[in-house]
């Protein structure tokens, strides 16, 4: 590569270039006539603006227009050149952060700086490049999830965090993750800097420095995929190789869901036919769907219309522990046994519940006695289960890990110990804890709570209606159902509507009859369908016979002891209801109609049932129009949050 350096001249002599062997020297006296002429040129511009204000003036090609066409993205391959090295590092925030951690399943731009360079083909450069393609890349939402862009600096007596974030402002993007940092001393610099092989000189006072300039395209599993320098660094070609990783490491498209490609996910494996012999089933395996990390901490800063504001039950999470929360969840190694996850239970595309079974299955086949909750919008619940019996999610997570029926460990140590001894969560923890890097129960209590509480999904059909933002986003029988919710089906007196937001529950407990019914009603025999057409009546005496009784269930009794909780659940809240079947705590009414059948009919009277369940006199239509409004309840990231979570891995004993 060849640098250029620029020594002052007259007004009448010709300005020269120099070649200086592959190094830019830069010092108080080299700020150039370009720099100079491109801020008269830009008008005026705040100083870190300055010298990168007006392309035109610059030599490098970062600053024009290509003179040719960019590759076509996934015409061309970028093959691994080498490991990209892990190291710890300060953020512009003061948070302490690990490479490797923001490496994972990420698409990173990885660029050495320092923010007092004067060169124009240096640092500047290389901010002025990523910023384009940052603004570029931004302009396709579920691809800027994917990518994020670091800027390291080797100055790090004069970029303190906070200088390096008031110099991070005019380069930024909307929706694109970019880190700025700079290491905690010289010694880990150095060693970082040595790993990467970016070349730096300090002067002796320690004023300026003499540097190569590079940049890195690092890949989901931190492999260098290509290395950009002076001459060889433009927006419309690292945006090029961006899209082109990107395409390499998404499978081929899937419907998320049977029907559109796209579409939100549906309540599990479409049974409609089920009873014939002709079915197909519209099962996917987990290696066909299309999966693609999303920056969730976003929505935690900003909630989706609809959603409460400052309304978070807890603390807001950070990035790294929202990564490492997410590889917990869907990691089968987290129960005694190592065959079961909480995405056991709660399935991504299945609203992050279970549409298939009532009840969800724990280790070895054991009962779990109530439905498995939607965890959409959860860090948003004051209380938690169906009985209220927590109040935050640090803390209910525990519950389902020690769980004899569910997770099945025997102690909280055995879990700690586990996870310890597992060497991928090493530089996860390190990165989401830095102060107790090592897992404790406070510290896996808040990473897996950090997860679920940025599943937050709004923006529904009704929220766009209500706001005005678009008239037509809710039917005509949704906007009937609407004023039935609200008026003669007197659904709103449980699930509040607020003026400007809603979480659909009051967050209270009640007696709808469900509870009552399940416990007094005598056992049934049951139609069993065994295979497509084929169906078997089973009686009670055989199901007793070869299976466990089914326990009992009390509701808010088992908490309190107060014989008025008896069969008292929490109201759910209603979003997305239309993707998280079956319904009510015991999983026992497998539609929407169902559901609302059951309150239209009165529920099951009894002395406890709270006095809003009454019959309806709902009308076929009405009931058509009311189940139209619960379907506009879907939030529009639905589908993003479930490609993210298939992005994660899914941790296996066998690969111990």
């Amino acid at each position: 590569m060849v640098a250029i350096r620029w020594r002052p001249v007259s007004a009448a002599e010709p300005l020269q270039a120099r070649p200086e062997g592959g190094r830019r020297h830069v010092g108080g006296r080299l700020l150039s006539v370009c720099l100079l002429l491109a801020a008269a040129l830009a008008g005026p511009a705040r100083a870190h603006e300055a010298h990168h204000a007006s392309p035109a003036a610059a030599a490098a090609p970062g600053y024009l227009a290509l003179p040719y066409a960019p590759p076509q993205p996934g015409t061309y391959a970028l093959p691994p050149i080498r490991a990209a090295a892990d190291g710890s590092f300060t953020d512009d925030g003061g948070q302490s952060r690990s490479l490797h951690a923001l490496y994972a399943d990420r698409i990173t731009v990885l660029s050495f700086i320092y923010t007092h360079c004067d060169d124009a083909n240096g640092c500047p450069l290389a901010s002025f490049v990523l910023s384009q393609a940052a603004a570029d890349i931004a302009k396709d939402p579920a691809l800027a999830a994917t990518v994020r862009f670091v800027s390291l600096s080797f100055d790090p007596a004069r970029d303190t965090p906070a200088a390096l974030a008031r110099h991070a402002k005019p380069f930024r993007k909307p929706g694109v993750d970019w880190i700025f940092g700079t290491a905690t001393d010289t010694d880990a610099l150095d060693a970082l800097l040595g790993a990467y092989g970016q070349d730096v000189e300090r002067d002796g006072a320690g004023g300026s420095f003499s540097h190569v300039l590079r940049v890195y395209l690092i890949d989901g599993q931190a492999r260098i995929r290509n290395e950009y320098t002076t001459s060889f660094l433009h927006a419309s070609m690292l945006a090029a190789d961006i899209r082109t990783l990107a395409m390499a490491a998404a499978p081929a498209a899937v419907p998320v869901a049977a029907g559109t490609p796209g579409a939100v996910p549906g309540p599990g494996d479409d049974k409609t036919g089920y009873d014939e012999a002709t079915y197909v089933t519209r099962s996917r395996a987990l290696t066909a769907r299309a999966a693609a990390p999303a920056a969730l901490r976003l929505a935690l800063e900003q909630p989706p219309p609809g959603l409460p504001r400052n309304a978070l039950n807890g603390p807001l999470p950070s990035a790294a522990q929202i990564a490492l929360g997410r590889r917990l969840f869907f990691d089968r190694r987290l129960s005694h046994n190592g065959t079961v996850a909480c995405a056991s239970c709660h399935v991504p595309d299945q609203g992050f519940t279970n549409n298939e079974l009532m009840t969800p299955i724990g280790i070895e086949g054991r009962t779990v006695k109530r439905n498995a909750p939607s965890l959409f919008n959860v860090g948003l619940l004051p209380t938690l289960f169906h009985d209220a019996r927590e109040s935050r999610l640090e803390q209910q997570v525990w519950a389902p890990l020690l769980a004899a029926n569910e997770m099945g460990n025997p102690s909280i140590g055995y879990v700690l110990d586990k996870i310890a001894a597992l060497p991928e969560y090493i530089p996860l923890f390190a990165a989401a804890f830095p102060a107790a890097p090592t897992p404790t129960m406070e510290t896996l209590g808040i990473a897996l709570a950090a997860y679920e509480r940025a599943l937050l999904s709004g923006d529904s059909a009704f929220d766009r209606w209500r706001e005005g933002r678009d008239d037509g986003a809710m039917s005509a029988a949704a906007q009937r159902g609407f004023s039935l919710f609200t008026g003669k089906a007197g659904c709103s007196g449980c699930h509040l509507v607020g003026d400007t937001e809603a979480m659909f529950t009051d967050h209270e407990l009640h007696n709808t009859g469900i509870g009552f019914q399940r416990s007094m009603a005598t056992p049934k025999p049951l139609e069993v369908t065994v295979a497509p057409g084929a169906r078997l009546r089973v009686e009670p005496s055989t199901i007793a016979a070869s299976s466990e009784t089914p326990p009992n269930d009390l509701g808010r009794y088992e908490v309190t002891l107060d014989p008025a909780d008896r069969w008292r659940y929490r109201t759910p809240g209603l979003r997305n209801v239309a993707l998280t079947a079956p319904y009510m705590h015991d999983g026992s009414l497998p539609t929407l109609d169902a559901v609302i059948a059951h309150y239209n009919g009165g529920g099951h009277p009894n002395e406890g049932q709270d006095p809003r369940v009454r019959p309806l006199q709902l009308g076929a239509s009405e009931r058509a129009d009311l189940r139209a409004f619960l379907e506009s309840l879907t939030g529009s990231n639905v589908a993003t949050l479930v490609r993210d979570a298939y992005a994660a891995p899914i941790g296996d004993h066998r690969n111990d």
